[in-house]
């Protein structure tokens, strides 16, 4: 890791929760945010806004290390862009695991993923890059879960689930024992998925059925 410490990319609420996650792991030091120019010097919980997505490049030839810390609900285009583009500036990315979350033998967690108190990621478990494992969620043995996926606070991904990349699973809400989620799916807060789940869907209700638009 990188001395100089992390650029938080990305204000707002779940900023504030990854700012409490980095003290409480007490490996790193943050630098500073990058957010909308008007934002600029401003703080978040003592952290001051030093910058735009205009800085990017310049900060990672400072040699500072990364994370995404704009929150998501639903869909994860925000989050894939600004990862994409601190990674064409040249950017590196850490994870930043609670010291209250639990991560089983044999687990892997990807660049720039947060993992929250409490959660737990059992054994076998493969968790991708620019995650988010939100507070006292639950990824169960052998899951894989792809690249940008949110599994909000309280949620349960069973063993040997397959999540698809930009997925969102909501608070409370319990994928079953071998189900598959395409890409870019949506679940609602408090849902049971007892079936695959195809590509762009947004299931909501137990049993989880498409949402009726």
């Amino acid at each position: 890791m990188s001395s100089s410490g992390i650029v938080l990319v990305g204000g707002g609420g779940h900023c504030k929760a990854v700012i409490d996650l980095v003290l409480a792991e007490g490996r790193s030091r943050i630098h500073g945010i990058v957010d909308l120019a008007h934002l600029v010097g401003e703080q978040v919980m003592g952290v001051e806004v030093i910058g735009t997505d205009d800085d990017l490049k310049s900060l990672v030839q400072q040699r500072f290390v990364f994370l995404i810390t704009a929150g998501r609900i639903g869909r994860s285009d925000l989050r894939e862009r600004l990862f994409a583009q601190v990674q064409l500036a040249g950017g590196h990315f850490v994870t930043c695991i609670s010291p209250s979350a639990y991560l089983a033998v044999g687990t892997t967690v990807g660049p720039g993923t947060t993992v929250g108190h409490s959660a737990i990621i059992n054994t076998g478990a493969h968790v991708g890059a620019n995650c988010i494992i939100n507070t006292n969620s639950l990824i169960e043995h052998d899951a894989v879960i792809g690249d940008h996926v949110h599994v909000s606070t309280g949620a349960i991904v069973n063993g040997g689930c397959r999540i698809g990349r930009g997925s969102f699973i909501g608070s409370g809400a319990i994928v079953v024992q071998g189900v598959q989620l395409g890409n870019d799916v949506v679940i609602g807060a408090g849902s049971l998925v007892l079936r695959d789940v195809p590509e762009g869907s947004t299931m909501v209700g137990s049993p989880a059925k498409p949402l009726r638009r």
